[in-house]
C-alpha cells in the first residue's frame, strides 16, 4: 500500500512534470525521489508517468490518480487539524445535560459561552433530571450537568450555575392574585397545594417543606408531581396553586398568574454545574474556563 511520502512526491512531480523541479519543491534530491516514484508505481502495479530525457508526462492512469492523490492528501491535513483543534480544546464534543426548567435560566449562557469560547465543538444536549445526570456523569456519558444541589461523589466538582427566588403559581380565579404586594409564607395555610414528589423532584420537596416547617404553615397537598411543566398544566386546569422556580414564569399560560413571595431566604433555588474531576475532555475544560463564576 502507497504511503503518505508517496503521494506527495507523485503530486509534486505530476505537477511540475519535472524531477528536478519536484525534488527542489520537495527539499530533496532527485534520487530518491525517483525511487519514490517507483515504488509506488510498483505498488499499484500501474505506469503513473511516461518518462524520457526530455519530458515527463502523466500516464491516463495517473491523471485518474493525481485526482484521488490530492483528495487523500486534503483529507490527512484536514485530519490533522481536526486532531490538534480537539487536543487543545477548540474542537470535539461536549455532551451537557440539563434539567427541564433548566433550560429557561442557565442553559442559554452556557451554549453562548460554547459558540464563542469552542465555536468548533459538537454541543450535545440531553434533558435528565438530576439523579439521571449525576449517574450519566459517573459513568462518563456525560461530561457537565446542570442539576439540583445534591449528593455528589468524591470525584465530581461543582459550582453555582444560578440562584433564583420561587413565585406562587395561581389560578386566575383564585383569591390570592387580588392580594395586594407579595404573598407571605403564611397566605399557603390550608391552601390546596400541587407538591414536588419526593423521590423523583426530591430537592423541591425537600425546599418547600423546610420553608413550611420554618414558618409553621401547613397546606393541602393534592397531588405529588415530578415536573414543573406538569405541576404549571394543573395550575391552568384549575387544580391547585403551586410554588415554582422563578425561571418558570417564562412558560406561558393562559390561565395562571405568577406573583412573587417573600421569602427567608430571597433566591433559595439554586442550579449546580457538576462535571467529573478526571474528565479529561479539553472541550469541556476550555468550556469551564470561560464559564463565568457565579457568587
Amino acid at each position: 500500500m502507497f504511503t503518505l511520502t508517496q503521494l506527495t512526491s507523485f503530486l509534486a512531480v505530476a505537477e511540475e512534470l519535472h524531477f528536478t523541479r519536484a525534488a527542489q519543491r520537495l527539499r530533496m534530491t532527485q534520487p530518491p525521489l525517483s525511487r519514490q516514484i517507483r515504488q509506488l508505481e510498483n505498488d499499484l502495479g500501474v505506469r503513473l508517468l511516461n518518462r524520457t530525457n526530455k519530458s515527463v508526462q502523466l500516464t491516463p492512469a495517473g491523471r485518474a490518480f493525481l485526482i484521488e492523490a490530492r483528495g487523500i492528501l486534503r483529507q490527512s491535513e484536514h485530519a490533522a487539524l481536526a486532531v490538534r483543534q480537539v487536543s487543545t480544546g477548540e474542537a470535539g464534543t461536549i455532551t451537557i445535560g440539563f434539567t427541564a426548567v433548566g433550560a429557561y435560566s442557565a442553559l442559554g449562557d452556557i451554549l453562548r459561552t460554547a459558540r464563542a469560547a469552542v465555536p468548533r465543538a459538537e454541543i450535545v444536549l440531553r434533558e435528565m433530571v438530576t439523579r439521571d445526570q449525576l449517574a450519566a456523569l459517573a459513568n462518563n456519558t456525560l461530561d457537565l450537568g446542570l442539576v439540583r444541589p445534591s449528593a455528589t461523589a468524591p470525584d465530581m466538582l461543582s459550582r453555582p450555575a444560578v440562584r433564583e427566588t420561587l413565585l406562587a403559581a395561581l389560578p386566575t380565579n383564585h383569591p390570592l392574585t387580588t392580594r395586594p404586594g407579595p404573598l407571605r409564607v403564611t397566605d399557603f395555610e390550608g391552601q390546596e397545594l400541587l407538591m414536588y414528589s419526593p423521590t423523583e423532584a426530591r430537592y423541591f420537596h425537600e425546599l418547600l417543606i423546610t420553608i413550611f416547617r420554618t414558618a409553621r404553615v401547613t397546606p393541602v397537598y393534592s397531588q405529588y408531581l415530578s415536573q414543573v411543566h406538569s405541576i404549571l398544566a394543573l395550575v391552568n386546569c384549575g387544580l391547585g396553586i403551586a410554588l415554582v422556580p422563578e425561571a418558570a414564569a417564562q412558560l406561558r399560560y393562559a390561565d395562571i398568574v405568577f406573583k412573587p413571595i417573600t421569602l427567608p431566604a430571597p433566591e433559595p433555588v439554586e442550579l449546580d454545574l457538576v462535571w467529573r474531576g478526571t474528565n479529561d475532555n479539553p472541550s469541556l475544560r476550555t468550556l469551564l474556563h470561560h464559564l463565568p463564576a457565579r457568587p
